[in-house]
């Protein structure tokens, strides 16, 4: 039985949503299967008045939309810059951030129990300090304590000069 004649627009509209779901499982990148169906869907159209009465037309264009993916990674897997290319790009060193995250766990580390639990609690699992107060079975001005004084040592042993340190909002969770 052939299949019903109508519109390009008219079958666009029906077939795109199976259409791009057959191009992302094909490709597994949403925006590389969009660019590729609207090509595919581009050359259809010119060629409509073909396509529209064939029997196969769904499987016409599915063909159509395979074949396209399958052109287009051949195209763009020869464009692949080689290892030479690469060498030349600059690149950020992320290897200063590591070493400063390493010596600030480092500094963790040597914090009293109390002290690292509440700034491992606090910074490392954004937990509240009502919650960190449950956690340890303390008070929640407890928990500021600890706090200020883990921060407190931290910036001692990161500056090495503990003269003029003073933060307003520690100074205040400690007394207040």
């Amino acid at each position: 039985m052939p299949d019903e004649p109508m519109s390009f627009e008219q079958y666009a509209r029906a077939r795109l949503p199976v259409l791009v779901g057959i191009a992302r499982g094909i490709c597994r990148d949403r925006d590389l299967a969009q660019d590729v169906l609207q090509e595919v869907l581009l050359r259809a159209h010119r060629r409509w008045p073909s396509i529209g009465p064939m029997d196969g037309r769904d499987a016409y264009v599915r063909r159509m939309l395979v074949n396209e993916l399958i052109s287009w990674r051949r195209r763009w897997g020869r464009s692949v810059p080689s290892p030479a290319e690469l060498l030349d790009e600059v690149t950020p060193d992320s290897s200063e951030r590591f070493a400063l995250r390493e010596e600030l766990l480092a500094e963790v580390r040597r914090l009293p129990v109390k002290q690292r639990a509440v700034i491992v609690l606090r910074y490392f699992l954004d937990l509240s300090d009502d919650e960190i107060a449950a956690d340890l079975g303390c008070s929640r001005g407890t928990v500021r304590v600890h706090a200020s004084r883990a921060l407190r040592t931290l910036r001692i042993r990161r500056t090495g000069d503990s003269a003029g340190i003073s933060d307003p909002t520690i100074d205040e969770e400690v007394t207040g």
